[in-house]
């Protein structure tokens, strides 16, 4: 099996480097945006679920504004922006406007090289095609000075060889692109915990008891 990979790369020919950097990089990329991503879900689920949710609902938006700043998850930089706009008074699109400024600040992060593995997978496809078509050029010329009797064989070879990019090439971009989408899916299931978490703030203020809660929320800390 090891005999056949590598027989395959070297006779793929000089375009078959490219493509496995290629790949290499969009793997590396793939692995490091995982990871961040998951550390990220890890994160906003802690500080949201066990640090800011269970204050909002007890209305000490005081409490759950310092939860906010002491975090450093993704999460908590959103919330506490609005809880800031909240605690100064401010109308409720105020509030959302301070939250989707938030989420602006933090998507880029988010979204940080994930598009690189599409161009990545177009260029190993591309290389492939590169690489086959230079072979082909090349196995003509060196058919047309060949044996007559030989020339049916050895185009047939030539053309086999020539082939490889092209196939190392897909066999490079299909899971490049495959990774694209599960990582894209994971930044668009994160942002919609923004955008839930957000609401959840929301719906807290508009309940008609949370707003002599609001005004009392520095009373405790008074006491």
């Amino acid at each position: 099996m090891l005999d056949t990979i590598v027989r395959f790369f070297q006779e793929g020919g000089p375009f078959m480097y490219p493509i496995a950097i290629v790949l290499a990089l969009g793997l590396a990329i793939t692995l490091e945006r995982f990871f961040y991503l998951s550390a990220v879900r890890r994160r906003n689920r802690i500080a949201f679920e066990r640090g800011i949710l269970p204050l909002l609902r007890k209305r000490d938006y005081q409490r759950a504004m310092k939860a906010a700043t002491n975090s450093d998850s993704a999460i908590a930089s959103i919330m506490g922006a609005g809880i800031g706009r909240l605690l100064s008074n401010s109308r409720r699109e105020d509030i959302e406007y301070a939250m989707e400024e938030g989420l602006m600040e933090v998507l880029p992060r988010l979204e940080k090289r994930t598009q690189y593995l599409a161009t990545l997978a177009n260029i190993a496809t591309l290389l492939g095609l590169l690489g086959t078509i230079i072979g082909l050029i090349a196995a003509f010329t060196a058919v047309a000075a060949a044996d007559p009797s030989q020339k049916a064989s050895l185009l047939s070879e030539s053309i086999s060889v020539a082939m490889n990019t092209t196939a190392f090439g897909l066999m490079s971009a299909i899971p490049l692109l495959m990774f694209h989408a599960v990582l894209q899916t994971r930044t668009n299931e994160i942002v919609d915990s923004f955008e839930m978490a957000g609401v959840k703030l929301l719906n807290i203020v508009s309940d008609p008891g949370s707003s002599p809660v609001a005004g009392d929320a520095a009373q405790p800390s008074a006491a």
